[in-house]
């Protein structure tokens, strides 16, 4: 029975050692909430590390046996791996760099060892348990390699990766001197989700400028197998926060936590000490307000808790002391008898407790300089009962994309977040009301429990495009079958790709013309009354003319744009136009100045860059930003970027080979159609011939066609095979 492995750095378990004791606690968190409906049913399975270094074997027997009762498996990590996996690259060098704080970001190769060596201790975990038809979904930027590791070893396993952290942009991701290692980890999924978009695209981005990958409709193509990426805001369990809201023990708690602030409006801030949480600016801001209007001190009170959280770390500890002194001063300089200002708590709450403060608060300020969700803003308006209460949100939380009826500022903006609270304590209750149900209604229908359905949807969508894609090799045993069904078909109509199917490549395109082998196979072929061959090809026409003038054979140049019947006139499927070809090759000229060895050529109605005889690297390299440049600038255009072995087309979208392919099907009703072609302008053709047609894919496994081979030798074989008399 196939089962689900879910990955993780941490357990959804807490297990503390008291007295030469293990006491075990389960997680509160989202995540946990959110998949306890998967890995606690028949053997699905959660694997990670227990939260605490264990070195006796009798202890780790204990904990192996008590998780796997709980549909858990752990990943004991040393004292050592603990400080530089998790504590050094982890939150050392990744989590600055993808808060944009690269002034704190640490580049130590040994830190990096130490990454690599536990993300392929929790893959040896994951090949110990995972089997054929398996589903494996891996969390978080501290295993953004394991995905790759488990795929060496399980090529086949269906694979989902979530980064629950903002994804930089390529700007600030190429600061890492191991980029390109942690994109191929990543790509090693099947499925990649993002909180929101614009996490998304920098990581396509970074594939595309890095990797070298382009990617359409949000699919990489990588190793001939598609990798999906899309954009799945995580939710919350709407009903456990209203229901906590509604029990008695949060009820009683208001009462008491009432009597002790007093009648002040609240407003309320939950984070984990972090620089990314943007705490003394809120402190500033709050501190301005009270400032700028008097009238509201003794009338309103901040609550503000901060969980502890690596406290020890120099520039954790400086942000615990700048608050405490914020705190200090602001409660010193308007502070009363009667009122406190700030009601200031460095710890952490029970869920009652937390549910009795949403209750309370007037206003949450939820404003992190940089975060890939935040929840706590979610649990604040699932928390609103009586629907009354403001939000102020922080547009750099991912949140933001999906909460815009809360008052959205910038953090880093003093007086926009001053006004905010203004407007917040004034807003009429009708408006609040208006705006929380809208709210309420946006976090209760794509809740922690849709996010994962419609993950593990993607997931298993993807798995079944790319079993799809999948083609049967041709060995000799199956070319024999095939060779065979072609032969004694009545009528054939063979349409050959030219570059990669019946010819390798060459650093000098002009070197490309038939050699004596091919000149032979293609007389032999059209010297068959049975066979009516095409020549489909993305060369120009005059090329194609000239070298097969000697062949009774119909040409399909330039991609579809050209086409002519044997010695008749050339001929174009619909009307096109050359206007843009002179905007863009300004642009293409400036590449090939900047580029040796690169250079245009000029087609009727397209235009190609090539870079074949360019210094590798700088080709590649180069190749990403035209690819993106010109995406850019055609995007408004009816023009379409093909990217080639070694090239890069611009031309005409109103064409294709496929609609070519079309036409020349209608025109010459067959029997047998046979198709072959090597890179992805190719799969036009073979999605556009007719079902029953025999369609063969050179140089890879993944593709519409039905059949594939290794190389133009292994298509010229075929080719001898079916002339053979």
């Amino acid at each position: 029975m196939p089962k689900t492995v879910i990955v993780s750095n941490r357990l959804p378990i807490k297990i503390k050692e008291e007295h030469q004791k293990l006491t075990y606690q389960p997680s509160e968190g989202g995540l946990a909430t959110g998949l306890g409906s998967i890995y606690k049913e028949g053997d699905n399975l959660w694997v990670g590390w227990p939260g605490l270094a264990v070195n006796k074997n009798d202890q780790k027997q204990e904990i192996t046996k008590k998780l796997a009762s709980e549909n858990m498996k752990p990943v004991f990590l040393s004292t050592s791996e603990i400080e530089d996996f998790y504590e050094g690259f982890s939150n050392e060098t990744l989590w600055p760099n993808f808060h944009y704080f690269n002034q704190y970001v640490i580049y130590d190769d040994e830190l990096w060892k130490a990454y690599q060596k536990v993300n392929r201790k929790f893959a040896k975990e994951i090949e110990n348990v995972i089997e054929e038809g398996d589903t494996l979904w891996i969390h978080d930027y501290q295993l953004l390699l394991v995905p790759q590791m488990v795929r060496e070893s399980k090529p086949r396993i269906s694979i989902g990766f979530f980064l629950h952290i903002p994804f930089p942009s390529y700007e600030s991701f190429r600061l890492l001197p191991w980029r390109r290692e942690l994109l191929h980890g990543m790509l090693g999924s099947d499925f990649l989700g993002f909180h929101t978009y614009d996490d998304m695209r920098h990581f396509l981005s970074s594939v595309n400028r890095l990797a070298g990958l382009g990617n359409a409709n949000g699919q990489v193509n990588v190793d001939n197998r598609k990798v999906m990426v899309d954009a799945l805001p995580m939710g919350i369990d709407f009903d456990k926060y209203a229901a906590s809201a509604a029990s008695p023990d949060t009820l009683a708690r208001e009462v008491r936590y009432r009597t002790s602030i007093g009648d002040h409006k609240l407003m309320l801030s939950i984070d984990r000490l972090d620089y990314s949480k943007g705490i003394p600016q809120r402190l500033k801001a709050f501190e301005s307000f009270l400032t700028d209007h008097p009238e509201f001190r003794e009338k309103v009170s901040f609550l503000m808790i901060v969980v502890p959280s690596r406290d020890t770390v120099p520039k954790y500890k400086q942000l615990k002391e700048e608050i405490d002194l914020l705190v200090g001063r602001i409660n010193g300089n308007f502070g009363r008898l009667n009122w406190t200002p700030i009601h200031y708590f460095y710890r952490s709450f029970p869920l009652p407790a937390l549910s009795a403060f949403y209750r309370m608060a007037h206003v949450a300020l939820v404003t992190p300089m940089r975060d890939g969700m935040n929840l706590v803003c979610k649990e604040y308006i699932a928390s609103k009962l009586d629907k009354k209460g403001v939000l102020i949100l922080s547009e750099m939380a991912g949140a933001s994309k999906e909460l815009s009826d809360a008052i959205i500022i910038n953090p880093n903006d003093l007086d926009q977040m001053v006004a905010a609270i203004h407007e917040a304590l004034t807003m009429p209750e009708k408006e609040q009301v208006e705006r929380m149900e809208i709210m309420q209604e946006s976090i209760k229908r794509y809740s922690i429990h849709q996010w994962v359905r419609l993950f593990m949807e993607r997931l298993k969508y993807i798995k079944s495009e790319q079993v799809g894609l999948q083609t049967r090799l041709l060995d000799q045993e199956l070319t024999n079958t095939l060779v065979e069904k072609c032969k004694s078909a009545k009528s054939r109509l063979i349409f050959l790709d030219y570059d990669g199917t019946l010819v390798g490549f060459n650093t000098n395109p002009g070197d490309s013309k038939p050699d004596k082998e091919l000149r032979g196979i293609l007389k032999a072929l059209t010297s068959d009354p049975k066979n009516k061959v095409v020549i489909i090809s993305g060369r120009g026409r005059q090329t194609l003319e000239d070298w097969m003038v000697d062949f009774p054979v119909d040409i399909i140049a330039e991609h579809g744009v050209w086409n002519r019947k044997h010695n008749g006139e050339w001929k174009t499927l619909v009307k096109l136009t050359d206007s843009w070809k002179a905007d863009i090759l300004k642009l293409l000229e400036g590449y090939v100045n900047r580029t040796p060895g690169s250079f245009v050529e000029k087609k009727d109605y397209s235009l190609v860059w090539h870079y074949r005889k360019v210094e590798t690297g700088l080709g590649e390299a180069r190749t990403r930003e035209l690819t993106s440049h010109l995406k850019y600038l055609t995007s408004d255009k009816d023009l379409q970027v093909l990217e080639g072995d070694m090239v890069v087309e611009i031309k005409n979208s109103q064409v294709n080979k496929g609609k070519a392919a079309e036409v020349w099907v209608d025109r010459n009703p067959t029997e047998l159609v046979m198709a072959i072609g090597d890179d992805w302008t190719d799969e036009d053709t073979f999605r556009s011939v007719p079902k029953d047609a025999v369609t063969i894919k050179v140089g890879g496994t993944s593709s519409v066609a039905k059949y594939s081979v290794g190389s133009y030798l292994d298509v010229r074989r075929i080719l001898k095979e079916l002339t053979k008399k």
